[in-house]
């Protein structure tokens, strides 16, 4: 095991892939090759070396070749390229108006994607519909390849809902606020399917602070014990709130996966097409019995951890300009534009298709209804429950006792 320095935080090709493919390859994986190799993860670092980092796209929009992972791009179309696109940038566009909107009072609370469209996109493409995903709080791009319709994201964050979509219709569960608890409810799902014998995958997400928690070494433990197919897919943003991920691990995430019995693998997460190719080799582990694994997509986090958060408090301008030049969307944007994979008309019409992206999402949380009051105690338990009936009782007593009192007619208020 190596210690991550600060050297090791930055982003370098893996040692597997440094030759890059000729300007007349057309597919992202053309001519890859399947090895008996293929199916294991990246190496080990040796000591004092830096991890090793999964990397198909180089920041500057090159393709380098992966023995280990080039199989699993090898279908990659270019059609599969702009799609892969347009789904980053409809939903850094959406995450914007998110922002904006709580900005404008419109939303009480906001946590932005923006830098880790690659890892969530990449990740989300290689699910199956028959998968299921269990997302933290800021998957919005996964939500979109999973066919969420992104305006129901908000209704949690405007305070209409508990949720706003149903888990069932897209196998996407809800949004879970608590930090790493929902890696115990996917792989006790996990668990489940499983023993129904099916040959779908569980997909759990969480952040780098989230593996200091105890809920993911419990999710890990039961995981590896009882071999269930659940991928843990961490994006590491170098940043739980405030707290850099070296003052959270002595060792890189992907590496604690050793002391569960289970694989591990870091990934560039700036890198759309890797961040696909090892999705795919995780997934495909999970539904041919081989168990659970860990990847760790290497990103960074470009804005505040949520809206009410001060980055420029405990972070550099320098760390996040260095990161602006690993920009996810630029990348791939660079490769299509390299290989003739896409055209100006392309790029102008996804820009107009996410503007209108943009309008509806104003429009549809400005004439979200508001709640019930009385509605807030509903759904908390199947059967009833004799306390919350008291608190029921207690809130509508309350309620009451504004409706007859007099309002002051200059201020709306009640008269003194």
């Amino acid at each position: 095991m190596t210690v991550e320095s600060t050297a090791a935080r930055t982003p370098r090709r893996a040692s597997s892939g440094g030759k890059r493919t000729s300007a007349s390859a057309k597919s992202a994986g053309a001519g890859a090759k399947k090895s008996a190799s293929a199916k294991k993860p990246a190496k080990e670092a040796g000591a004092g070396a830096q991890p090793e980092l999964v990397q198909l796209l180089t920041p500057e929009g090159e393709r380098v070749e992966s023995p280990e992972y080039d199989q699993y791009v090898a279908d990659v179309t270019p059609e599969d390229l702009r799609v892969l696109y347009r789904d980053m940038v409809m939903t850094r566009r959406f995450d914007a108006e998110a922002v904006t909107l709580q900005r404008q009072g419109e939303l009480g609370l906001w946590p932005s994607l923006l830098g880790q469209e690659a890892a969530q996109v990449g990740s989300g493409r290689a699910t199956r519909e028959d998968d299921y995903v269990f997302p933290t709080y800021r998957e919005h791009g996964v939500a979109w390849c999973r066919g969420v319709d992104p305006t129901l994201l908000l209704g949690m964050f405007r305070g209409v809902n508990n949720g706003g979509w149903d888990p069932n219709s897209n196998n996407f569960h809800l949004y879970t606020i608590v930090i790493g608890s929902q890696t115990l409810h996917a792989t006790g799902y996990a668990m489940g399917i499983a023993k129904d014998g099916a040959d779908s995958a569980v997909v759990a997400y969480l952040g780098d602070g989230a593996t200091s928690q105890g809920d993911v070494a419990e999710a890990f433990t039961f995981a590896a014990v009882y071999n269930s197919p659940v991928v843990f897919f961490c994006q590491n943003n170098q940043w739980a709130i405030s707290e850099p991920t070296e003052k959270q691990s002595r060792v890189p995430l992907y590496q604690r996966a050793q002391g569960y019995g289970f694989p591990g693998v870091r990934v560039d997460g700036n890198d759309v097409l890797a961040c696909l190719a090892v999705s795919k080799w995780a997934l495909e582990r999970a539904r041919t019995g081989e168990g659970p694994s860990l990847v760790e997509a290497f990103t960074y986090r470009m804005g505040a951890h949520t809206t009410s958060d001060d980055p420029t408090r405990y972070r550099r301008d320098e760390e996040r300009e260095a990161w602006e030049a690993k920009d996810p969307i630029k990348r791939l944007r660079a490769y299509l534009e390299a290989e003739g994979h896409a055209d100006e008309a392309f790029f102008a019409e996804l820009d107009a298709e996410s503007e209108t992206l943009g309008k509806r999402v104003r429009e549809v949380v400005r004439s979200m209804p508001d709640p019930e009051p009385m509605s807030i105690f509903e759904n908390i338990y199947a059967d009833g429950h004799a306390l919350v009936d008291e608190e029921r009782a207690e809130f509508a007593a309350y309620q009451a006792s504004f409706a007859d009192a007099p309002a002051d007619a200059a201020t709306g208020g009640e008269v003194k």
